[in-house]
């Protein structure tokens, strides 16, 4: 059924409806906000068929009939509160949320001057008195639930403050966790440099590829630690007898390592994932002498692999 909106001359706005619509349930609608009852620009819109902005500049236009005990902007607070959905307008501009008092929506059928918003606002009247006599004969029973409703609040608000402190201890743990980047190791820093490789290859989710001429059986037990499923091979100058017999007893047991033969590296690298690291001692012989690694950043274990296989 279409309604007709038409403004007068001093700037009052009517609305004529084909005929009247009986709107039930309109106690549901008013809700208690600063400890009275009111109803908001939203309800009071849907309930006289107009838009809601519309409303509001109607109400605007004659605010001296609307001090602010029948009319206030609600807070971001207490709409959250009330569980009003703040929307947004064009350009992400926020509407503001207005409650009307008792008096306030007495006020609006003086400026809504329709037959219609008459009837309506008889309707609201009777729901507001119906309202107070509830909320009076209800009273302790809506004091628990508005102290029980601001704990909640508050619990939320702790909540909220704990989950943020939270996120900063994980973020700081991980900053803790973090490999570095480069470094040295001195003579004698065995256990240092053994740690810091063996931290590593246990930090590997994928797989682990070893270029280093120099390696023995000690290699392999330090392959060991890696997480199970992660791949590992080692690409070295020469397999000796004794190292292919390590090799074949250690795979008939453990996770098996690929050793392949390759003599075109000088240096070490070791990748980690999608890591590479460039090693400045044989894994074998960490800590023995001086030696410094640091983490590649123009180079992928994808593309280290691929100038291999050309080779």
């Amino acid at each position: 059924m279409a309604d007709i909106t038409e403004k007068t001359g001093n700037g009052e706005l009517v609305t004529n409806r084909d005929q009247l619509v009986v709107v039930d349930n309109i106690e549901s609608l008013i809700k208690v906000v600063r400890g009275q009852q009111v109803m908001l620009d939203k309800d009071l819109a849907a309930l006289y068929g107009v838009e809601t902005r519309v409303l509001n500049q109607t109400v605007k236009r004659n605010i001296e009939r609307f001090p602010d005990d029948f009319r206030f902007k609600l807070s971001r607070e207490e709409c959250l509160r009330s569980q009003i959905v703040i929307s947004n307008g064009r350009g992400g501009n926020r509407y503001s949320t207005y409650a009307f008092t008792e008096q306030g929506v007495a006020m609006l059928s003086s400026v809504l001057r329709s037959q219609t918003a008459i009837e309506v606002n008889i309707q609201i009247m009777r729901a507001f008195v119906s309202m107070r006599h509830f909320m009076v004969n209800n009273a302790s029973v809506f004091s628990r639930l508005e102290t029980m409703e601001y704990h909640q609040l508050e619990m939320q608000q702790h909540l909220q403050e704990s989950d943020k402190r939270i996120d900063e201890v994980f973020r700081r743990l991980d900053e803790g966790n973090a490999k570095p980047k480069q470094g040295v190791f001195y003579n004698g820093q065995i256990y240092d440099a053994y740690t810091f490789v063996a931290d590593l290859i246990k930090s590997a989710k994928k797989r682990i590829i070893l270029i280093d001429n120099y390696v023995d059986e000690t290699v392999l037990t330090l392959l060991d630690k890696r997480e199970n499923g992660v791949s590992a091979t080692i690409y070295t100058q020469q397999i000796s007898r004794q190292f292919q017999l390590d090799i074949d007893r250690h795979n008939a047991q453990y996770a098996p390592i690929d050793v392949e033969t390759f003599r075109l590296s000088h240096d070490r690298f070791l990748c980690i994932d999608d890591d590479v690291y460039h090693i400045g001692a044989s894994i074998k012989d960490l800590g023995k002498k001086w030696f410094g690694f640091s983490k590649m950043e123009i180079l992928t274990p994808d593309e280290l692999v691929e100038r291999i296989n050309r080779e």
